[in-house]
C-alpha cells in the first residue's frame, strides 16, 4: 500500500501536529492532506490519466495524493515547459485533463481545480501493487522525453528501501525547496515523508537562507543548491544541528563535499538513481561516505558492470570489482519502472533479460562494494589514446582549483587519438580567462591524476547549456565543437 497513514481510519493519530505539510505559505496537518485529497479523488470519476502543473504548491501535493488515492495515474508536467514539450508529455501520456493548480497552457484538456479546504472522508479501494502510479517524463538528453512508468509498488518499494539505509522515521522533518515535477523533489520530497509519517517542509526554492531559517533534521539539495550553501558560511553553520544532508540527481564536486563537512560537521550522504529506476544507490547512515562516490546498493538491489555495448557487452558480463574498472551499471530491484510509455522497443533496450535495468552510465565498484558514476556511457566515456577515460572524474579533478566555478568535460573526434579531451570552462569570479590558465587547469589535471586524462583543449565560456532539470546538455557542447 502506497499511504499507509493516509486511511481515514488512521488519520486521527496525526491530526494533532498542525503542519504535516508546509508549503506555499500553507500547513496542512495529516488529516488536512487526507481529507482534501479524497475530496479530490472523488471528482476523479472515468478519468484514467491525469496531469497536475507541478508549482510548489499545496494544491499540487493534494492533486497528486488525490489521483494516486483514487487509482488515477499522474503526469507531473513542468511548470516552466515549452509549448512543444507540454504538447508532447500531454499526448505521449493520453492525459484526459487537468487536477489541482490551473495549468499555463491547458493544450485543449480540461481543468479541475481542487478544493483546498473541502474534506472527505469516504474509503476507496486501494490500488494493487502493479497498478501504475505515475508516468515521470526523461530529461530528454538525448531525443524527445520518454515517459516512465512506475506502479503504486515500485513507488513504495523505493520510499521503504531509503527508510531502512537512512532510519528515516516519523520523527524527522525534511527540509527542501526542489522542484515537485521529478523524483527527487515529487517522490522522494513529498511522497517519502507522507508514507514514512514525517513532516516535510518545503521552502518554495531551495535557497540557503531558506534552508538556514528552517529546523529538519533532513535537507535535500542537488550540487548547486549545496555548492551555494558552502559559500554561505553562517547559512551552512545553521545545518549543524541536522541528522542528514542528501545530494543527488548529479555528481557532487569533493570540493563541496569537503566544504560543507568542515562547516556543519555533516558528510553529506549521496545517492545515484534515475527516473527509470528511482534510487537504487546510496551511502548508508551509519556506513561510509566517500566523496564522489554514491554508496551501496539500497535493500533488494543488485548491480553488474558489463563492458560497453559497442564492445560486446551482454547482460551477463560482469567486469572485474577494483575500482579501476569502467563499465555500464546494469540494476535490478524492486523500485525499477516497468517501462517506457507506448514504446515497447525503447523499453526492450533498457529493460534486459532476468530483470536488469541498463543504465547507460559508465561506473566502477571497488571491493566493498562502493559505487562511482563515470558518466554518461554516450558522452562521458572518453576512449583517447587507447585509453577509457571518465568525464565526470576530470570534471571533479577542475572543479578542485580555485579558478573554475563550472565545468562540462566532452571527448571530440579526433584523426590520432581518437576522442581528444576537451573542457569547456565557466571561470570563477576574479579569474581572467586565457592561454596562461587554459595551460594552468591542463597541467593541474595531469599532476592530479594521469597525463593522458588532460584536457588537450580547454574553452572558456560564459555559461554551460543546460535542459529544464538544470542538467548540462552535453550534446550541445559536442555540436559546438
Amino acid at each position: 500500500m502506497l499511504f499507509p497513514l493516509l486511511t481515514p481510519s488512521a488519520v486521527a493519530a496525526a491530526s494533532d501536529v498542525p503542519d504535516t505539510v508546509a508549503v506555499d505559505g500553507l500547513s496542512f496537518s495529516r488529516a488536512d492532506v487526507a481529507g482534501a485529497a479524497i475530496a479530490a479523488a472523488e471528482r476523479l470519476g472515468g478519468v484514467r490519466v491525469v496531469a497536475v502543473e507541478a508549482t510548489p504548491s499545496m494544491a499540487t501535493v493534494i492533486a497528486v495524493v488525490g489521483a494516486l488515492m483514487a487509482g488515477v495515474v499522474v503526469v507531473p508536467v513542468p511548470p516552466d515547459s515549452g509549448i512543444a514539450e507540454r504538447r508532447h508529455v500531454l499526448d505521449d501520456s493520453g492525459a484526459q485533463g487537468w487536477l489541482g493548480p490551473e495549468p499555463a497552457e491547458a493544450c485543449g484538456l480540461p481543468h479541475l481545480p481542487v478544493r483546498l479546504y473541502a474534506r472527505s472522508w469516504h474509503s476507496h479501494p486501494r490500488p494493487p501493487a502493479d497498478h501504475p502510479a505515475m508516468i515521470l517524463y526523461t530529461s530528454g538528453t538525448t531525443g524527445a522525453p520518454k515517459g516512465v512508468v512506475s506502479t503504486h509498488g515500485s513507488i513504495a518499494a523505493g520510499l521503504d528501501a531509503l527508510a531502512a539505509a537512512w532510519r528515516w522515521t516519523a520523527s524527522d522533518v525534511l527540509v527542501h525547496g526542489l522542484p515537485l515535477f521529478h523524483v527527487h523533489g515529487l517522490v522522494l520530497g513529498v511522497l517519502g515523508p507522507l508514507r514514512l509519517g514525517g513532516r516535510l517542509v518545503h521552502t518554495g526554492r531551495p535557497t540557503p537562507e531558506a534552508y538556514a531559517r528552517t529546523d529538519g533534521t533532513m535537507y535535500f539539495g542537488v550540487p548547486t543548491v549545496w555548492s551555494r550553501i558552502a559559500a554561505d558560511e553562517d547559512s551552512a553553520r545553521s545545518l549543524a544541528g541536522a541528522r542528514l544532508l542528501v545530494s543527488g540527481s548529479a555528481p557532487l564536486p569533493e570540493s563541496v563535499f569537503r566544504r560543507i563537512a568542515d562547516l556543519t560537521g555533516h558528510e553529506i550522504v549521496e545517492r545515484y538513481g534515475s527516473t527509470e529506476t528511482l534510487i537504487t544507490l546510496s551511502a548508508r547512515v551509519d556506513g561510509e561516505r566517500r566523496a564522489g562516490w554514491v554508496g551501496l546498493p539500497l535493500d533488494g538491489v543488485e548491480t553488474m558492470l558489463r563492458p560497453d555495448p559497442e564492445s560486446g557487452g551482454t547482460g551477463g558480463d560482469d567486469l572485474p570489482h577494483d575500482g579501476e574498472t569502467i563499465g555500464e551499471l546494469l540494476v535490478r530491484g524492486p523500485m525499477l519502472g516497468v517501462g517506457y510509455h507506448g514504446r515497447p522497443e525503447a523499453t526492450a533496450e533498457s529493460w534486459l533479460p532476468g530483470g536488469w535495468f541498463a543504465t547507460g552510465d559508465a561506473a566502477v565498484i571497488d571491493a566493498d562494494g562502493m559505487h562511482r558514476i563515470v558518466g554518461r556511457l554516450s558522452t562521458d566515456l572518453i576512449k583517447t589514446g587507447g585509453f577509457r577515460v571518465g568525464a565526470g572524474e576530470i570534471e571533479s579533478c577542475l572543479l578542485d582549483h580555485d579558478a573554475v566555478a563550472e565545468v562540462a568535460v566532452v571527448g571530440v573526434p579526433d584523426d590520432d587519438l581518437g576522442q581528444r579531451i576537451v573542457a569547456a570552462v565557466v571561470t570563477a569570479s576574479g579569474y581572467d580567462a586565457g592561454d596562461d590558465l587554459a595551460e594552468s587547469l591542463i597541467g593541474h589535471v595531469a599532476e592530479q591524476l594521469s597525463d593522458h586524462k588532460r584536457p588537450r583543449v580547454v574553452r572558456f565560456v560564459d555559461d554551460l547549456p543546460r535542459n529544464a532539470m538544470g542538467k548540462v546538455t552535453k550534446k550541445a557542447l559536442l555540436d559546438e565543437s
